[in-house]
């Protein structure tokens, strides 16, 4: 019988064999501050704040404060500017003219979620639901029967803002979207979960009310002893995710189970390079986004005008702003996307190429072009720019891998990094393989994050 190139292949080389325990002490402990910015930042804003105050924890001033006062930059100089409290660009100034580039590491901070509607409340047989509109690429039957928490914010007309943060404490209630027992289910066919049907289950507690049960009413007067009005879920951002921490994985506990590895595996990385350097030759960079997973559209995606708006504030405190400074700047820059990929996954084997997909714990993996089918879609990397990444990659003995995203005919995605490749700077995607992206529980290698974070640190400060 004739076998596939998938059966015949033996997998990249698992890179564990080569760490000593030293190595495997600092990488664990790398990854066990990484479990807890996982598991305490669960939407873009609850990561915007914590960026910010390691940011400022680590000397980095708000460019806001800075334009305001007209103060001048100079070499070694660490600023942050931060649009609608879902994005934040962080820079160290580098000691060469920034006409010349900068080195930019750029994640998003955005997850796969199911987002309320602006009218989510409503009552139906003795229950009490939240109507919920998914955002993201996600499979529906992944999102029901699990505990769910409510992160987010409500806004009052009077401009207050109400913190939401429901589920995720020990003693706190958790949430849950229910599925069709197998006993009602005879003809043994997939159901198929829409998005109409990802409603939320808060209540079931009725009180008696001109002769009806209501439960409604039950949840309207727990809401008001918040401060919170039903209409006040029209000026509400309230996103919907699966309850609980993230934990180690397997006995060994070399891999990471938790929600939004896609993309703050990449981000929290990211963030640990940029907090890092110190006194570059060129203008170091650090982009944390929103909007990716539904196409970077809107004014805190990055397909926004405020990172060139950043640089060119940043170029004026430096020196005397004009255009033509912006344009070199951003022409001569050199671009990571820094974004997960697909892992090689034993139990769904077909839909891969074992030949050129990355591997867990086979070091950060590069994506040359992304895209999908015959690359559209894509940015493509030159192999000058590739040439010059190899060197810093082995000069600093860094695991890595070169890949693809399962088979041309079946695989692609997209990312932030033809959006950058726009200015013509060099951008290539190198990031985190994973198991199950998009499901509400990811699953990423420790030695994966670890080595991903030392090639930030390394092209911010060597390219």
């Amino acid at each position: 019988m004739a076998t596939t190139k998938t059966e015949n292949k033996t997998p990249a080389k698992n890179k564990w064999s080569l760490c000593n325990e030293t190595d495997k002490k600092i990488i664990f402990k790398f990854c066990d501050e990484y479990k807890t910015f996982l598991s305490e930042n669960k939407t873009e804003r609850e990561c915007l704040t914590s960026s910010v105050a390691l940011a400022e924890k680590n000397g980095f001033k708000n460019l806001e404060t800075l334009v305001k006062n007209k103060t001048k930059l100079k070499a070694g100089d660490r600023v942050y500017s931060v649009n609608k409290d879902k994005t934040i660009a962080m820079f160290v100034i580098g000691t060469d003219d920034i006409e010349n580039g900068m080195n930019i590491i750029g994640a998003h901070i955005d997850s796969p979620r199911l987002d309320l509607k602006a009218t989510p409340l409503y009552e139906k047989n003795g229950f009490c639901l939240l109507d919920t509109h998914y955002y993201g690429g996600i499979k529906t039957y992944q999102w029901i029967t699990m505990p769910l928490a409510m992160h987010g914010v409500v806004v009052k007309k009077d401009g207050s803002i109400i913190k939401i943060n429901i589920g995720e404490k020990e003693d706190d209630p958790v949430f849950y979207i229910s599925d069709l027992l197998p006993h009602l289910k005879k003809d043994k066919t997939n159901q198929e979960v829409t998005g109409e049907q990802l409603d939320v289950i808060i209540a079931n507690m009725a009180f008696k009310e001109e002769n009806k049960e209501i439960c409604i009413n039950n949840i309207k007067q727990i809401l008001k002893a918040q401060n919170v009005e039903i209409d006040d879920f029209i000026s509400a951002e309230i996103e919907i995710v699966p309850a609980g921490k993230a934990k180690d994985m397997g006995l060994d506990r070399s891999m990471i189970v938790g929600y939004g590895h896609d993309d703050r595996s990449c981000a929290y990385a990211s963030l640990q390079a940029i907090l890092e350097c110190k006194n570059p030759k060129r203008t170091a960079v650090c982009l944390l986004v929103d909007k990716e997973e539904i196409g970077s559209y809107g004014a805190t995606g990055m397909k926004s005008r405020f990172f060139e708006n950043a640089v060119a504030e940043i170029i004026n405190l430096c020196t005397t702003y004009n255009e033509l400074k912006l344009k070199r700047a951003l022409t001569n820059s050199n671009m990571i996307s820094s974004d997960v990929t697909a892992g090689f996954d034993p139990t769904w084997a077909g839909a891969y190429n074992i030949d050129t997909d990355a591997f867990l714990s086979s070091g950060i993996s590069f994506n040359k072009y992304t895209g999908a089918r015959g690359k559209s879609g894509a940015n493509d990397a030159s192999p000058e720019y590739i040439a010059k990444l190899r060197k810093v990659l082995d000069d600093n003995k860094i695991f890595y891998q070169f890949t693809e995203m399962g088979k041309v005919d079946q695989g692609g995605g997209g990312t932030i990094a033809y959006i950058l490749a726009q200015y013509g700077m060099n951008v290539i995607d190198a990031g985190i393989p994973l198991l199950s992206m998009h499901a509400p529980w990811e699953v990423a290698s420790k030695l994966d994050i670890y080595h991903s974070y030392l090639f930030y640190k390394a092209f911010l400060k060597d390219m």
